[in-house]
């Protein structure tokens, strides 16, 4: 287990999230009942919508485990970016969630958490949830200011209509 760089651990599953950071939470619906609700918590935390997004991922574990490391790594050739991360907190269908949040390790380019989740409504409907809090730990990364929200913004929107298709698909 390696060194967490941040000290907020476990945020993103028990809140709030904590100040001086950039925050993240996006929310799209998924999909409708129990097997939509299994469907997708099965992919998230099988690795398959990352890599079903386009997002390479090395992880220690088949599925997502406290303690278990993962690298995920975006970009085409010479600019990829490798984000070094450590399974936090997990949850398998407790109160009608599934999913996982991790933490951030030494040469990953933000500092903070990350967690995605799935929660099965009282109506049937299927929320996935992308919920974070980040500042900068690289130089490039403070370099892009402002614009790295917006790519934050951007790929977990990806991640909700990756995993919608998956869903979709059965």
């Amino acid at each position: 287990m390696s060194t967490l760089t941040y000290p907020e651990v476990g945020a993103t599953r028990l809140g709030p999230l904590p100040r001086g950071y950039h925050h993240l939470h996006h929310r799209s619906r998924v999909g409708r009942g129990a097997a939509d609700f299994a469907a997708a918590g099965a992919a998230i935390t099988e690795w398959r919508m990352h890599r079903a997004s386009g997002a390479r991922v090395e992880a220690s574990a088949r599925r997502a485990e406290p303690g278990g490391d993962v690298r995920v790594s975006l970009g085409l050739g010479p600019l990829r970016f490798t984000a070094p991360c450590e399974v936090i907190w997990t949850a398998y269908g407790e109160d009608g969630r599934t999913g996982f949040g991790y933490g951030t390790l030494a040469g990953h380019p933000e500092r903070g958490e990350e967690c995605f989740v799935v929660d099965l409504a009282e109506n049937g409907t299927v929320w996935f949830t992308v919920l974070a809090f980040s500042r900068p730990a690289s130089w490039y990364a403070r370099l892009a200011g402002p614009m790295v929200p917006v790519v934050q913004h951007w790929y977990a929107r990806r991640l909700g209509r990756t995993l919608r298709r998956i869903v979709a698909a059965g």
